[in-house]
């Protein structure tokens, strides 16, 4: 176990500072990190060690993005709220699903997502919207879909959430990437308790991992607040670090469908 600590250290100061720059890439980081350098054999204790590393530092890096006042709070609390069970129901399901298939599907997903967040948005045409009703119940819904498939797929859903934030409320990114991080700790959290109840985390890894992650967290909100006024910077480097991770993740679980 001591010879994990010093990779398990780095790959959470990597998955932090990722959470802290885009809000997202955390858990999508983490499980490979954990199979592949730290050494975790089976991937579904993978994927229930980083559900609770990934949780704990995104509550660490909200609180930064919260006193640089990037959390749209009445948003974040309804997505968090109501994603959470979705995130429940889904990692349900996700523990009867072959881990590496549930990788490969992901990272198609993420595929779709990152060529999204390329699109140029039209200037004027989207306005950040009211936290009225209307928007409440939108961002419900939406909430409710990327809680389950978070759930499913035993991710943060940074990936998911950042997006679908901004589809729901028209919020710029900055304001996105720190309201989603009270989801990513809330979904992330319902998915680790769902697999640490079946035996499924290892919590001398899950501790190093957080303790690194503490690290990079702070570096990446720094970053992130810094890009911030660049018009779409924030957007590429998100949608960038999407197509290299789905890149490496349907490398490294293609086989899942040729077996």
């Amino acid at each position: 176990m001591l010879a994990n600590l010093g990779p398990a250290f780095a790959s959470g100061g990597l998955v932090g500072f990722s959470l802290g720059l885009v809000g997202g890439g955390g858990s999508i980081l983490a499980t490979p990190l954990l199979l592949y350098v730290v050494g975790v054999t089976q991937p579904h204790i993978a994927i229930g060690t980083s559900a609770l590393a990934v949780s704990v530092n995104a509550f660490a890096n909200l609180i930064g993005h919260a006193k640089s006042g990037n959390v749209r709070w009445r948003c974040a609390i309804i997505f968090a709220g109501i994603g959470t069970l979705g995130a429940f129901a889904g990692s349900t399901l996700g523990k009867l699903v072959d881990g590496q298939r549930l990788l490969f599907l992901f990272g198609l997903l993420m595929v779709l997502v990152g060529i999204l967040m390329l699109r140029p948005r039209k200037p004027g045409s989207a306005p950040e919207r009211p936290a009225d009703l209307r928007t409440c119940l939108v961002t419900a819904a939406v909430a409710f879909v990327a809680g389950s498939a978070s759930g499913f797929f035993g991710i943060g859903g940074g990936f998911l959430i950042v997006p679908a934030l901004i589809l729901a409320t028209g919020m710029p990114i900055i304001n996105a990437i720190g309201s989603s991080l009270l989801a990513v700790g809330s979904f992330g959290l319902a998915t680790a308790l769902n697999y640490a109840a079946s035996g499924l985390v290892d919590w001398p890894v899950a501790f190093e991992f957080i303790a690194g992650g503490l690290a990079g967290g702070v570096a990446g909100m720094m970053l992130a607040n810094r890009l911030s006024t660049g018009k779409n910077t924030l957007n590429r480097i998100f949608a960038g670090l999407i197509f290299v991770v789905a890149a490496y993740v349907l490398y490294r679980s293609a086989g899942a469908f040729m077996t």
